[in-house]
């Protein structure tokens, strides 16, 4: 028999209230420029949203009860570092964050999830669950992707903080970036960092964003997340992937 439950903030309970076994999602971001017009904790808001509607998507056994832990606000964001307000605490310290949460959190929680919403984190959680899984933790990570969205605070973000926390975004101050496919921007951003090729810190063109396109995009992120997680395959990362349609998802 299934049970129906709320999803809650680890931040908001008490221990009593802590049941063992959950399901725990932490929400992974950063503290990075954004462009002029959106705020610098972007991807915490959108990871903490994703999180927290995937927590909502995911009350009945054997998921249930969900609890999405605080957000990790600081992330791997050194190709940022030219631009004011950014604040990393690079790949080292990002690892050792995640591996010492995740053995924390495998004392009273059954599975945990990070939910990433900064793309230059994904090297060091690559390394830091494959390695947590190799210690025999339940253990997974998912992105919170747009297929086909441009690379950083154009139309894809621009249109997520509308839909999320519209009074943020300073459309006044939009400006269009660097409009090349991320994969034709890697080696540049690698080398010599974001600012060198887009000054302004946007790559993409934020016109013609809008709310209704942030709420597809963020129901499609949920979607995918509560896939994935329902299905529990993943890579040798620990990259939690798709499910096969012909297999069943599966409990922890």
């Amino acid at each position: 028999m299934q049970r129906s439950v709320t999803p809650s903030a680890l931040a908001d309970a008490v221990w009593p209230a802590v049941p063992s076994g959950a399901l725990v999602l932490v929400p992974v971001g950063s503290t990075e420029q954004h462009g002029p017009h959106l705020p610098l904790d972007t991807d915490t808001v959108v990871a903490y949203a994703v999180a927290r509607r995937t927590a909502a998507a995911l009350t009945t056994e054997p998921y249930a009860p969900p609890l999405v832990a605080p957000a990790l606000a600081y992330g791997a964001s050194g190709e940022h570092a030219d631009f004011p307000g950014t604040v990393s605490i690079g790949h080292v310290a990002l690892r050792a964050v995640i591996v010492e949460l995740t053995r924390s959190l495998s004392l009273w929680a059954g599975r945990t999830v990070f939910v990433n919403g900064h793309g230059g984190n994904t090297a060091t959680l690559d390394t830091a669950v494959a390695q947590l899984r190799s210690e025999g933790h339940d253990v997974g990570w998912t992105g919170c992707g747009i297929p086909g969205g441009d690379a950083h605070a154009g139309r894809a973000e621009t249109s997520l903080m509308l839909h999320l926390d519209p009074g943020r975004v300073r459309l006044d101050a939009v400006v269009a970036g660097d409009p090349r496919p991320l994969a034709a921007l890697l080696p540049e951003l690698v080398s010599r960092g974001v600012r060198a090729v887009s000054p302004c810190g946007v790559l993409g063109d934020p016109a013609g964003a809008s709310a209704e396109a942030g709420r597809r995009a963020l129901d499609a992120m949920v979607s995918a997340t509560v896939r994935r997680i329902g299905a529990w395959n993943s890579d040798a990362r620990g990259r939690l992937t798709d499910p096969d349609p012909l297999t069943k998802p599966v409990g922890r």
